[in-house]
């Protein structure tokens, strides 16, 4: 059977098999023995580029002596949806589906890039910003917060201490930098958290000043994941549920903007610049900064008043 692009579905598919194989502590010959089959048959389901039907997974299941619960299900669904490219999660009770199958993606990804309109993108947020962004929230129940900033902590930890870390982009907007979250100390801390990230070697943070007024980026953030092996997916993220892309034209649309916000975007240099100046001037402990003495916004306002006395004179 000739091979097909894996999708969003058909990878976690694979994934999720090869997870229960391992914990059953078989192999892939292990499998194909017992099911009769080559080895590349199921080479090519793991990877997400054969069709499968579910007698064959629940078959695999089986062999690895997962007969019931929830795990099995999951597979199943995800076997019967399989074709389906691009697809919806709705946020589970704890840790939302949809985080881990983002994670799971970035794991794998040779390189992240992401634009944020309003909020510090997750992978460098502080734990104080993460607590103060969650309580500020309408839909998070108070006694899931713990968990939520423990879970977000770990995945930055994990990814940032791999063997060979992604390449990762960010793109924020000045607007995120001046969204005081938590307050001044928590926004002091989180915009020095930015200075020390942004000079590992593996990331770059560029700012999008607000004085380059509307931009491509206006529908929103969002993630772009490129894959050695794999073609490139989008992560869209919402309130209540979350959006995988992966069609040619839709990654296509989200890497021109990109390359859009890229050519307005200060250099990293200037980003670290104008980054430190707000974290001085709207975070230290002086208590009412003045206006005329910020970077960014301030300094872009027209000054009608002192146009008009040099047209008078």
């Amino acid at each position: 059977m000739a091979e097909r692009e894996p999708t969003i579905r058909s990878r976690e598919l694979g994934e999720g098999i090869r997870a229960v194989i391992a914990r059953a502590g078989l192999t892939g010959r292990d499998i194909t023995r017992c099911l009769g089959w080559p080895q590349g048959r199921l080479s090519m389901l793991l990877a997400g580029k054969r069709p499968a039907r579910s007698e064959d997974v629940a078959s695999i299941l089986a062999i690895c002596g997962l007969t019931k619960g929830e795990e099995r299900e999951r597979l199943l669904e995800l076997c019967e949806d399989r074709r389906t490219p691009g697809w919806l999660q709705q946020y589970g009770d704890r840790l939302p589906k949809q985080v881990r199958t983002l994670v799971r993606h970035e794991d794998q990804a040779a390189s992240i890039t992401e634009f944020q309109a309003i909020i510090v993108p997750g992978l460098l947020q502080t734990e104080s910003y993460v607590r103060a962004l969650m309580a500020g929230g309408a839909n998070l129940p108070p006694g899931e917060i713990d968990d939520r900033v423990a879970a977000r902590l770990a995945r930055q930890e994990e990814l940032f201490n791999r063997p060979h870390p992604p390449r990762l982009t960010f793109l924020i907007h000045e607007s995120v930098l001046r969204l005081a979250v938590g307050g001044a100390q928590v926004m002091s801390e989180q915009l020095h958290h930015l200075l020390r990230m942004s000079v590992r070697p593996n990331i770059s943070i560029r700012v999008i000043p607000a004085a380059r007024g509307a931009h491509a980026g206006t529908a929103g953030s969002f993630n772009l994941l490129e894959f050695a092996d794999l073609g490139p997916l989008v992560y869209l993220d919402s309130e209540t549920s979350c959006l995988f892309l992966e069609e040619d034209r839709e990654v296509t649309a989200y890497q021109r903007i990109l390359k859009a916000l890229a050519a307005i975007s200060l250099d990293e240099e200037q980003s670290r610049k104008l980054i430190a100046a707000l974290a001085v001037a709207l975070y230290s402990s002086k208590e009412e900064p003045d206006d005329r003495e910020l970077p960014g916004l301030a300094q872009e306002q027209p000054q009608p008043e002192r146009r008009q006395l040099r047209r008078d004179g």
